[in-house]
């Protein structure tokens, strides 16, 4: 970003918050960013709130009309600057031209599920079923088995594994008689198994530019070529502007990065799901109560989280039957039971969470690895605990099930730690049975006997990263706003600038030295307050969880002092009316 490049973070706490409510210290935009984004404000005639986002998130002024508007047409990548895409487009399109039997092998999560979606959309658009293999997550494991290739191989002609594969040598090798093509994005080894193709931005020969994609985009990408291919052989092919849902379902809820290409997929994908043409979607948006257009954030947390479901407790291949589901009756079945699953899956998670943070606080959180291990924990729910337990300490974090002599597990890595990798290191040196992934997130086999000194090695690989000297996070924010010019107009064209996600968080105000004028607790252990400059100007926030920390009896309590109060602008929906509001995240009592 020009003339911030190299200045780095402000030392000095931001409005003198050296330590909130929530014991975070509050710290400001980089050196230099309020220039630039007046400079920006004057020259595009644009909010300065709004460009005050734009500079924090690197777009300089030359840049912001193509920031504001990303196209496909700009920012897609030539499918063929992956290694094995020509060839593996051109088996498929084989595979289709001869009417062969297809089978697509998919990971049980989202963005397996999505890339299976993907593949069974554009087939039957073309006249022609395939084949969906999920494996179960407990009998079976995450990716390919020796028995189920075996199987499929000899019943098919060509098998597609899509968001797993590329580590799995000795049941790629199985399927003997079928060809595999691998579509995946998960950190490579040193040697690829024997497959026809394996395109995966991660492999160890790639240049790692597109290492941010999720499988799902993958996918996308080889249709893309697919559909090249068959237009230079005069052919006709489906519409994949019309599948970018799924890409950008899977690319928010794979938590990859929204930058670049990524984020013109959500924010087209968002664009094509507000259509409602999708069976699935749109049975799984009611069923989640959704009332208002897509955004990146009801991917995340509202459907995401149903779709995993049928993978963590329930029936493997649910999530993906789901998204590729063609009957409306049927999607909405389906969508019925992914939510009561989803409902079991939130009990069970918050059993284990218990457990796992008194396991965590015992072995102690500051470390460069928070980890916990429990008899019978479920695998399908250790992933989420280890997110939460990330959340909770800033630290990267595993969580393992344990049965018989051994435990399978799940880990959360924080930005700038290379997870994946590091469990891959372990298991490549014997302490783990199997283990891989990305840099977010990763998972892993261990043997009983082996979980100390693995752990124990783990931690060391991780400190050289430096996640032994990370320490509660600050909270970051981009400006200070009144409560006055936080405007419906102003939150929609701050909305403009995202989608907001991974690597591109959601800009967040600060409101300084503002009055309490009402603050009561609202549903299980939220606050609603409605804050004021003492001017006449007012703004209603919503804290969701406050009522179990600090924050919520310090505002309810208030006595008539000043606060600063600290969140993310967003639009509430209510009875036909928006407005703006607050989802404060933090405060802290201003001087004065």
């Amino acid at each position: 970003m020009p003339g911030l490049k190299g200045r780095g973070i402000m030392s000095e706490a931001f409005l003198g918050v050296g330590s909130s409510l929530n014991g975070r210290k509050w710290v400001g935009p980089p050196s230099g960013a309020a220039r630039l984004a007046e400079a920006m404000a004057q020259s595009q005639a644009l909010p300065l709130p709004l460009c005050q986002t734009l500079v924090r998130r690197g777009v300089a002024e030359a840049e912001v009309a193509a920031f504001m508007a990303p196209t496909l047409r700009d920012l897609l990548p030539d499918p063929r600057s992956l290694r094995d895409m020509e060839t593996a487009a051109a088996r498929f399109c084989a595979a289709v031209t001869k009417r062969e039997q297809i089978a697509i092998f998919a990971d049980y999560d989202v963005d397996g599920g999505s890339s299976a979606a993907l593949l069974l959309t554009w087939l039957r658009q073309m006249g022609q079923d395939a084949t969906l293999y999920v494996p179960d997550r407990i009998d079976e494991g995450y990716g390919p088995n020796d028995a189920a290739m075996k199987d499929l191989a000899a019943a098919h002609d060509l098998i597609i594994c899509v968001d797993c594969g590329t580590l799995s040598h000795g049941p790629i090798e199985a399927a003997k008689g079928a060809d595999v093509i691998v579509l995946d994005h998960h950190l490579g080894g040193e040697t690829l198994p024997p497959a026809l193709a394996v395109v995966n931005p991660n492999r160890q020969d790639e240049s790692g530019d597109l290492g941010h994609l999720c499988a799902a985009a993958v996918v996308f990408l080889m249709l893309v070529e697919a559909n090249r291919q068959r237009k230079d052989a005069g052919q006709q092919s489906p519409d994949l502007m019309a599948m970018l849902d799924l890409v950008a379902l899977a690319t928010v809820a794979d938590v990859a990065p929204l930058t670049g290409v990524n984020r013109a997929f959500v924010r087209q994908g968002l664009t094509v799901m507000a259509r409602r043409q999708r069976p699935g979607l749109v049975a799984l948006a009611d069923v989640a109560k959704m009332d208002t257009a897509p955004q990146a954030y009801h991917l995340g947390f509202l459907m995401g989280p149903r779709i995993n479901a049928g993978g963590r407790i329930g029936k493997a291949d649910l999530g993906a039957r789901l998204l590729a589901a063609n009957d409306p009756h049927e999607a909405a079945s389906l969508a019925e039971r992914l939510d009561q699953l989803n409902t079991e899956r939130r009990e069970v998670e918050a059993m284990v969470r218990d457990q796992a943070l008194a396991q965590a606080e015992t072995r102690g959180l500051d470390g460069p690895l928070v980890w916990a291990a429990g008899e019978g924990w479920h695998p399908g729910v250790v992933g989420i605990v280890a997110a939460r337990l990330k959340e909770a300490t800033n630290r990267p974090a595993i969580v393992i099930g344990l049965d018989g002599d051994e435990g399978k597990g799940s880990g959360r890595s924080v930005t700038g730690v290379d997870l994946g990798a590091a469990i891959q290191r372990v298991a490549g040196e014997g302490l783990l049975i199997k283990g891989g992934g990305h840099k977010m997130a990763a998972g892993l086999t261990v043997a009983r006997e082996q979980l100390e000194p693995a752990m124990e090695r783990l931690g060391e690989l991780l400190a050289k990263q430096g996640a032994d000297a990370l320490g509660p996070r600050d909270l970051t924010l981009d400006a200070v706003l009144m409560p006055g010019a936080a405007t419906v107009d102003l939150i929609t064209q701050i909305e403009a600038a995202g989608p907001y996600g991974a690597a591109a968080a959601a800009p967040r105000f600060a409101f300084p030295s503002v009055a309490i004028h009402a603050a009561r607790p609202v549903g299980t252990g939220h606050l609603k307050v409605t804050f004021g400059d003492g001017l006449g100007a007012r703004l209603d926030g919503i804290a969701f969880g406050a009522m179990d920390g600090p924050m919520g009896p310090a505002l309810i309590n208030h006595a008539g002092k000043r606060f600063h109060l600290a969140g993310r602008l967003d639009l509430n929906h209510w009875q036909g009316r928006t407005s703006a509001q607050l989802r404060l995240e933090d405060a802290a009592l201003a001087d004065g």
